[in-house]
């Protein structure tokens, strides 16, 4: 499986942005995915996640009320819209796969990961 993030970029404190995660090989549908950002220095922090299916979804509490979590599994595709952004959401996003069916919050239950897209935010 490769994983492929798209969409980041700088844009001003209460934009938004629309990251996509585009995926190549086998069992897209098969597992949960997920969002994190890491800033340097720190460790790689939890957005959101979402399952196989798409109907179950969870949220860092940061990102509740402003991102939305979704996927199109036709087009082997997920997608995290941003809205609201605030200097704090600056980082580089990675999309991750999971082996697992539920959605997940810890780094440790993701299989597969792609390089990450840079989103920063400014005040």
């Amino acid at each position: 499986v490769q994983l492929e993030e798209s969409g980041g970029g700088s844009v001003q404190a209460g934009d938004s942005l629309r990251l996509a995660c585009a995926a190549s090989g086998q069992l897209w549908d098969t597992w949960s995915m997920g969002w994190f950002r890491q800033v340097p220095g720190k460790e790689r922090e939890f957005v959101a996640s979402i399952s196989r299916s798409g109907s179950d979804t969870m949220y860092a509490d940061s990102a509740k009320g402003r991102f939305a979590i979704s996927r199109d599994n036709a087009l082997n595709k997920m997608f995290l819209q941003m809205n609201t952004l605030k200097p704090e959401d600056t980082g580089v996003y990675y999309c991750g796969m999971t082996g697992m069916y539920s959605p997940k919050d810890y780094a440790q239950a993701y299989l597969h990961w792609g390089q990450g897209t840079q989103v920063t935010v400014s005040s």
